[in-house]
């Protein structure tokens, strides 16, 4: 349990954080390579073994946590544009249903156990993500073209939840925690940088102090969020389709809380209500571990 609540944490800490990334006016992508680098260090700080460099490359997981990193840093993107063009309970919305792909994959994969207090429960999580992020009047309105950046995000963000899951559990062993995690972060690190050093040959590139600070400020508690969330996965509190669903309406809820208590958001009937549901769907799922 302690690994989960840890895990939430954490991600609840990297929402405020990029709350006051806009009070001030951080550059998010800067920011986010730095973050990328602190979160690698942070891996292989946190290594128990010495770390042979030269032989990381021969872990069974090593190709696949390159291509997650990557996808880290594509669906990181994705939600920056979505934000820009469908706002950001949309972007809310379609990381947080994402849930349903590593549940369906827990359940086709692992023939992972589905009671009726877990479908209950997985239900009004999902009713209760979109309640709780609707924070406009009518909800939330798209045009049929404006979906495919949505979309993109909620199969992006299953993805990278659904790989956490099978490399953990098919190749990564209990030591290697987090030198995996560091790789990944160290892979989105570089394409980040690529970028950067791209933008700057374009002449789009401006150094501040302030977007390497909040890098650093933000990529400790980005390497835990990923590092407690593989730990919580393999403890036997829940199945996977459980942690993912406690983890991301906990998420949800705590970072809903922390918005009205340290940003003064106000939240609407409907909010409220999403708050309930997420508060029952959570006792339904962990009852239906036990």
């Amino acid at each position: 349990m302690i690994y989960l609540v840890l895990s939430i944490i954490s991600s609840v800490i990297i929402f405020v954080i990029f709350k006051l990334f806009s009070k001030y006016q951080i550059n998010t992508l800067h920011a986010i390579v730095v973050n990328y680098i602190v979160a690698c260090v942070s891996g292989i700080v946190a290594y128990e073994n010495s770390v042979n460099y030269a032989e990381t490359h021969l872990h069974d997981w090593f190709y696949y946590s390159l291509g997650l990193g990557a996808l880290f840093i594509i669906v990181f993107n994705l939600m920056a544009l979505t934000t820009q063009r469908s706002g950001l309970s949309v972007v809310s919305v379609a990381t947080k249903m994402s849930v349903v792909i590593p549940i369906i994959f827990g359940f086709l994969y692992y023939k992972e156990s589905f009671g009726v207090y877990k479908i209950i429960g997985v239900t009004l999580a999902l009713i209760a993500v979109y309640l709780v992020s609707s924070k406009t009047k009518d909800g939330l309105s798209l045009s049929a073209k404006g979906w495919i950046f949505p979309l993109l995000v909620f199969v992006g963000s299953g993805i990278i939840d659904t790989s956490l899951k099978f490399l953990e559990n098919s190749f990564v062993a209990e030591n290697d925690v987090p030198i995996f995690s560091a790789t990944i972060f160290g892979a989105a690190a570089c394409i980040g940088i690529i970028v950067l050093l791209f933008n700057a040959a374009k002449g789009n590139f401006t150094f501040q102090f302030k977007n390497i600070l909040g890098g650093i400020v933000l990529g400790i508690p980005n390497y835990f969020s990923i590092y407690f969330l593989v730990k919580a996965l393999r403890s036997d509190l829940l199945d996977s389709s459980g942690i993912f669903t406690v983890n991301n309406v906990g998420v949800v809820m705590a970072s809903t809380l922390i918005g009205i208590i340290l940003f003064k958001e106000k939240l609407s009937p409907k909010n409220w209500l999403g708050i309930v549901l997420a508060i029952l769907s959570i006792l339904l799922v962990t009852l239906s571990g036990f």
